[in-house]
């Protein structure tokens, strides 16, 4: 109680919903298996919760896989 207090956390925030956003936070860029072992998550079932879309992480994953194709086909990146 003091400890919400100090850091001014309401009381309608619970340790779960911190424990959600530092978990959906890691989760833009951390595996799935890394995410289970970070939560003490057996099974991925659970840890897939926090795989949400992160806002501009698809395009992060388009332009790594154009990327990847270019140097296949030994094209550069022109940026």
């Amino acid at each position: 109680m003091r400890a919400r207090s100090k850091a001014g956390i309401t009381a309608d925030v619970h340790f779960h919903d911190l424990r959600h956003t530092g978990n959906t936070l890691a989760a833009s860029g951390a595996s799935l298996r890394e995410l289970m072992t970070r939560m003490g998550h057996s099974t991925p079932r659970a840890a897939l919760i926090y795989q949400h879309m992160v806002n501009g992480r698809d395009r992060e994953i388009a332009d790594r896989l154009g990327s990847m194709i270019r140097k296949e086909r030994g094209e550069t990146d022109s940026w």
